[in-house]
């Protein structure tokens, strides 16, 4: 039979570490914008097709389209994609200044730019490479 093994008695030490902010976006390496608000973005914009001729209608149409793309888009960035206030702030602020632009700006390079940095294509799928 052998005898139990002997007990050392180590001192253990234990640090604390702060915890860290994380950046959602830049630490998975995702789009910085969540693909629902640059939905949200798409569908606005392209309203002002319909009121793009009526410019007597840009006092009103201007700051509402501000308005519907600046809030939904600050709780989108803030509670789905976990970004901090003042990051989710600052797309919301982005986002809403795009939609406020007097015409659609999804048909031009510009648009086409701002689509593939907000990672729109997570929502259409990655084509299947063989």
């Amino acid at each position: 039979m052998q005898p139990p093994p002997k007990i050392i008695d180590v001192e253990t030490t234990t640090e604390r570490i702060p915890p860290r902010l994380v950046d959602t976006a830049e630490s998975s390496g995702g789009a910085p914008i969540h693909p629902l608000a640059a939905i949200l973005l798409i569908v606005i914009d392209n309203l002002w097709n319909f009121a793009d001729w009526a410019v007597i209608d840009w006092v009103v149409t201007i700051p509402l389209s501000f308005i519907t793309v600046f809030f939904p888009t600050l709780l989108i960035q803030r509670l789905l994609k976990k970004d901090r206030w003042s990051r989710a702030f600052g797309f919301a602020v982005l986002l809403g200044v795009i939609a406020a632009v007097p015409t659609s700006v999804t048909g031009t390079p510009v648009g086409l730019a701002l689509l593939a940095w907000t990672g729109i294509s997570k929502l259409i799928g990655k084509p299947l490479q063989k």
